[in-house]
This record gives structure tokens, C-alpha cells and sequence, in this order.
């Protein structure tokens, strides 16, 4: 008989996984009825959330390796939060390592695959190239990519190019024409094709599709950060024509956009909207409209596929792909434009 997983679970009671791992860990944010259903869905499935780990040959070092870029941002936090309760329900350890630059990310890619020190690997965010993922693939130890993508590794993914067309759609819906866009610069000295460029063709195939003309001086990038973000909206704002709507491609930079516009004591949305990317704890307590990515149970699905990968080594030789679906949560920032 095979082994249940916290997948049957999550199917038998009719919610995702991140919830089935949430009533495992008791964690206070589940509705007493969801909870309910998924504690009748154990009991039925005769579900023990530690089987697989107890059943890992001996030998093993019970650690997890995660490299992530510049942890600390928000995104990567609730990420590493998913991936935690996957391991405290495996009772495995986690290893982080931060990267900032790409000479550590190549070191990393370089002594990482080796398995001496954990028995599995997930990346988060770090597409690795042809070469990388050669080395990945013929290593000791499963890997699977978080926010990033290789077709021959098993990964978990979101379609940025869809949610960077949905944030624009929404704002020319409303009627605006003059949208700009802000983001982390696109040449990516981590990634091949980064998050914030496949935003940036979104926000494009929006535009073109509504006959509005792409206009540069609609478009600023800088390194990730509030204060970076506040620099890049004043300049938009500045301009003889400014923008009447501004997509961020993270709440994070639309925060400082929030700032420069008060700092000009325009309205937010009657004379200038806003919108972000990837629905943040502060982006419901700021209000602000955005394209929610689950992020929590994005650490969750790649964590769980880890250790079916861990489980069955068959599984590394047909890669899986993960596709978490984005939506928009439409909240007080954004609106038509002035005089509409």
C-alpha cells in the first residue's frame, strides 16, 4: 500500500496543502471548520505526518540546505515560513545560505550539490543555468527550485508575465492610459530572465492590447528598496505629463511610491493609483491593491516535493512543475482616474 501524503490529505478534505500543514502545526489562522474537515481527512487516511521521515535510511544528516537572495525581504520570509512547517512536521533541520552578489551564488551552486551536509536542496529565486543545472541533476541530492525555473528540475512557479498583464489590466479597466511602471533593475546579475522583466512584458502586452503606446519615460528601475522606490516615483511625478497610475513590481517598492505621493500631497487613488505585486502582511493594513502569489504555500509545495523527491530518486529524472495561480486583490489604492 503506498504511502499518504499530506497531498491526500489536502485532497480529501478539499483545501491546499498549506492548510492541511497550518492544522498540523496548530496554527491560529485556520477557521474551525477547515480545521475540523482536515482533522476528519487524517483520521480517515490513518495520516502520520512524521512517517516519511522516520522511514529515511539511516545515514542521513535530517538537514535541509536553502539558498535564497537577500532573505530578510518579505517575500523570502513568508517563503522560509512554508518550508519550516513542512520540516518541523518531518522533524528536519534548516540550513540557510544568503546570497547578495553573484560571485556568492556561484560558490554556492558550486559546493552546495555535494550532499555532505543536508539531504536535500531548495533554491529560491535563482533560475540556474544550463551548465548549474547539469551539476544539480547528476548530484548526490534532490533539488527543487522555489520561484525559479530550469526545465529539467522540479520546480514551483508563478506566471509573472500573466500577473504583471492582470496588475495593468486592472488599472486601464479603470481608465487610466498614462500607467507607469517601476521595478528592480531587469538586467538581473542573478537570473538569465528575471521576475521584474517578465512583469515588465506583461505590463507591455497589457498596453499594447488596449492600443495604449509604451512610453519609456513611463518606466524607472532600481536596486529593490522603499527609499529606491520613492526616488523612482518622484521622478515619475515630476515629469511635464506624469503618470496617473503607477504599477509596482512589489509591494515593497509600491510602499515608497505611497510615500512620494504623499510627500506631494496628491490623493491616493483620486488623483494617482497604486498598485503592487505580491500581497505582503502590510499591503492589507496599508490597503493597498495588489496581485496576490502564495507566497507561504509556495515554501510549502517545494518543500513537500522535496522529500517525495528525498523518497523516490525516480522522481528526479521527471522533473514536476508547480503552478500557483495569482489573483487580484482589488483593496483602496487604486480607482479611475481624475475627471472620469
Amino acid at each position: 500500500m503506498s504511502e499518504v501524503t499530506i497531498r491526500d490529505v489536502a485532497k480529501a478534505a478539499g483545501v491546499g496543502v498549506g492548510t492541511v500543514s497550518r492544522v498540523i502545526n496548530n496554527h491560529p489562522s485556520v477557521r474551525e471548520a477547515t480545521r475540523k474537515k482536515v482533522e476528519e481527512a487524517i483520521k480517515a487516511l490513518n495520516y502520520h505526518p512524521h512517517t516519511i521521515a522516520r522511514q529515511l535510511s539511516l545515514g542521513k544528516t535530517s538537514n535541509i540546505g536553502v539558498v535564497a537572495p537577500f532573505f530578510i525581504r518579505p517575500a523570502s520570509v513568508e517563503r522560509l515560513r512554508g518550508v519550516e512547517t513542512i520540516l518541523a512536521e518531518h522533524k528536519y533541520d534548516l540550513i540557510l545560505y544568503n546570497v547578495e552578489t553573484k560571485e556568492r551564488r556561484d560558490e554556492l551552486f558550486e559546493t552546495l550539490p555535494r550532499g555532505d551536509m543536508f539531504d536535500g536542496l531548495l533554491i529560491f529565486t535563482l533560475s540556474p543555468s544550463d551548465e548549474v543545472a547539469e551539476r544539480l541533476v547528476n548530484g548526490p541530492i534532490p533539488v527543487v527550485l522555489v520561484d525559479a525555473s530550469h526545465p529539467r528540475i522540479s520546480r514551483v512557479i508563478i506566471d509573472d508575465v500573466q500577473g504583471g498583464y492582470m496588475a495593468t489590466k486592472h488599472l486601464i479597466d479603470l481608465g487610466h492610459e498614462r500607467i507607469a511602471y517601476i521595478s528592480d533593475i531587469l538586467e538581473s546579475p542573478f537570473e538569465h530572465v528575471g521576475a521584474s522583466t517578465l512583469r515588465y512584458q506583461g505590463y507591455q502586452q497589457a498596453l499594447q492590447e488596449a492600443g495604449i503606446p509604451l512610453r519609456p519615460e513611463y518606466y524607472r528601475q532600481d536596486q529593490h528598496g522603499v527609499l529606491q522606490a520613492r526616488k523612482m516615483a518622484h521622478d515619475l511625478l515630476s515629469l511635464p505629463q506624469p503618470p496617473t497610475a503607477i504599477f509596482a513590481a512589489s509591494d515593497t517598492q509600491a510602499i515608497g511610491v505611497l510615500q512620494a505621493a504623499q510627500e506631494r500631497g496628491l490623493a491616493v487613488p483620486e488623483q494617482l493609483s497604486i498598485i503592487g505585486f505580491d500581497d505582503i502582511e502590510i499591503a492589507e493594513y496599508l490597503k493597498l491593491t495588489t496581485i496576490h502569489q502564495p507566497l507561504f504555500t509556495s515554501g510549502v509545495e517545494g518543500a513537500a516535493l522535496l522529500f517525495q523527491c528525498m523518497e523516490d530518486p525516480a522522481r528526479r529524472r521527471q522533473p514536476t512543475e508547480i503552478l500557483l495561480p495569482l489573483r487580484l486583490v482589488e483593496r483602496a489604492t487604486t480607482a479611475p482616474p481624475a475627471g472620469m
